[in-house]
């Protein structure tokens, strides 16, 4: 009668010993690796504000501060499952090995795990990619909750990141499920800063160098508000004309402001900006029938 389990010593037990030292030396070595990208993930957040001091780094950090937590909170979760992950690979591994070393026969438990895997492998594929692209955006930061970002197909707030679906809530009210591997690009408005743009018209014939010195005015008095201290990064600055058209001269405004922050500077600069060049005897557009401008 054959036996079941074969062993000999020492060499059955050599083998054994070599490879659960080799398991362990793997088990060692994925870990580190895991912890070396948990840790380099979190330093690229504080990459993002370099260049910038005294008011936008402080603005900066302030803002930073919240997201840092919340993608350092995410990333260090997602490190220990994937080290959990690695635990149950490598205990697998070393008992299929373990047991082979013995002379059980695993052809057929094997035969059965390779068929069962090519099912589960052609039936799961997309759920694969999802929660790939999942763990992928959630080490390198692209976006968290309360991040406005736009996929392509959705624009919205996000209010969930899951590893195979992020949710979304776009200007509307619509809730918008997104599965992570379908997303191809992502513009985020909430990482790093925003710019704010205002176009300030004046007539053609206008005179111009008068209209930039009272806007440059403007734009410092913006500046020193108290309002927009924690929202402006630096000075705006007045760009000049850009376009003439139509009897309308445009003079645009640039205000490096806070992520996601740039409505409410456009709205002021425009409000304060029309009404210091009126004060000052700027001509605005002169308007034909129904508002168009005359040409």
């Amino acid at each position: 009668m054959t036996p079941l389990l074969t062993f000999t010593w020492p060499g059955t037990a050599l083998e054994i010993a070599t490879i659960l030292v080799v398991a362990l030396v793997a088990r060692y070595v994925l870990r580190r690796v895991i912890r070396t990208v948990v840790t380099a993930s979190l330093k690229a957040t504080d990459a993002r504000r370099d260049g910038f001091t005294g008011r936008a780094e402080r603005i900066l950090r302030e803002i930073g501060g919240i997201n840092d937590a919340r993608h350092a909170a995410r990333v260090k979760t997602l490190g220990s499952v994937l080290r959990s992950a690695v635990d149950v690979v490598l205990t697998v591994i070393v008992v299929l090995t373990v047991m082979s070393t013995l002379g059980v026969p695993l052809e057929p438990l094997l035969a059965s795990a390779g068929i069962g895997g090519v099912a589960l492998a052609f039936g799961a594929q997309s759920l694969v990619k999802d929660y790939l692209s999942g763990i992928f955006m959630i080490f390198e930061d692209q976006f968290g909750v309360g991040d406005l970002i736009d996929t392509g197909e959705v624009k919205g707030t996000v209010e969930e990141v899951g590893l195979r679906v992020t949710r979304l809530r776009d200007a509307g009210g619509q809730v918008w499920y997104v599965r992570n591997g379908e997303i191809v690009k992502i513009g985020n408005a909430s990482q790093g800063w925003s710019t704010a743009t205002v176009d300030v018209p004046i007539a053609w014939n206008a005179d111009a160098a008068r209209a930039i010195e009272v806007l440059d005015g403007v734009v410092k008095a913006v500046f020193d508000d108290p309002r927009w201290e924690g929202v402006l990064l630096e000075e705006p600055s007045v760009a000049g004309v850009d376009s003439v058209s139509g009897g309308t001269a445009i003079i645009k405004i640039f205000a490096k402001c806070a992520p996601n922050q740039q409505w409410g500077v456009q709205r002021d600069l425009l409000e304060r900006g029309t009404a210091a060049l009126r004060e000052a005897g700027v001509p605005g557009p002169v308007l034909g029938p129904f508002g168009a401008p005359k040409a």
